[in-house]
């Protein structure tokens, strides 16, 4: 009985991109389960982490280029930061970390084109509860990891740009999505203090990114979280593009919006890009 519940449970996970603690636990005897934790400091990852993950630094992921911040690597880099990890084509990755960290992985290997990335709900802190066996010291050594069979297809509608925003603006050709809370969505916070652009893009909606969690950091029901996108006007089949300050809180209502189906898109510059470009935005709800 428990073999076919465990089955059970590896079948339910394949319906979304979030996997729950007990689905990670019936899926890691699969030698092709990859478990990433990505974090900011190595030495937190050996004080305890689900057995057998890769870490995977934050800062690999998400550089500083162009003069900004929190984006893509060049393509090469990133696949010798995947590789380094022993993620391969056949991979498939579980990752966690904290909400943003997690979600920004999965926007990362969404855009390196990998098929199989989903997000442990709840990280961590939801795999201890459930009882979940803890391992502490550095990750394991992975073997000839940069000649891993890991092949790049990128996706590179999921970015969008400043231009490729403006020609759609006052549109039915894409939803908006602004992650920010209520002080930088008014501007009422002076664009963070004249760093940015008071306000918002026109025509976005907003839906604040931690509004999708409950108390314990763990997603929302799917139904509660169609409602929110809905409520924004989300639509499936019209292109559902999130933005924050710098694409670190977008990564998560782009996550969502895969995860529940939509057409997400990404533009990563967000806020402080357009604000260097020197194009308008709007105070107020």
């Amino acid at each position: 009985m428990s073999t076919i519940l465990a089955a059970l449970a590896v079948v339910a996970a394949a319906s979304g991109l979030l996997v729950s603690p007990s689905e990670l636990a019936a899926m890691r005897k699969d030698p092709a389960v990859v478990v990433v934790a990505v974090g900011t400091n190595p030495a937190d990852f050996e004080l305890g982490h689900v057995p057998g993950a890769r870490f995977v630094l934050y800062g690999d992921i998400a550089i500083d280029t162009d003069g900004l911040t929190s984006e893509l690597p060049p393509i090469d880099q990133l696949r010798r930061v995947l590789a380094n990890a022993g993620i391969s084509d056949r991979s498939k990755v579980i990752i966690y970390g904290s909400t943003i960290a997690a979600t920004r992985m999965f926007f990362t290997l969404d855009y390196f084109g990998h098929p199989h990335a989903r997000v442990l709900n709840g990280g961590l802190s939801a795999w201890k509860q459930s009882g979940g066996a803890i391992e502490t010291g550095p990750p394991p050594q992975i073997k000839h990891r940069l000649n891993t069979e890991l092949t790049p297809k990128v996706q590179s509608q999921r970015v969008v740009t400043a231009d490729w925003i403006k020609e759609r603006l006052s549109s039915t050709k894409m939803t908006l999505l602004d992650a920010r809370p209520d002080a930088e969505f008014t501007g009422a916070d002076g664009g963070m203090n004249g760093m940015h652009v008071k306000g918002h893009l026109p025509d976005a909606q907003q839906l604040v990114w931690n509004t999708l969690l409950d108390s314990s950091g763990r997603f929302l029901p799917d139904a509660e979280l169609k409602k929110k996108y809905d409520a924004i006007g989300a639509a499936k089949g019209t292109p559902l593009v999130s933005y924050c300050m710098v694409g670190m809180r977008a990564s998560v209502t782009y996550f969502v919006a895969r995860h529940l189906g939509y057409d997400a898109r990404m533009y990563d510059g967000s806020i402080v890009d357009w604000t260097r470009r020197k194009l308008p935005a709007v105070m107020g709800k």
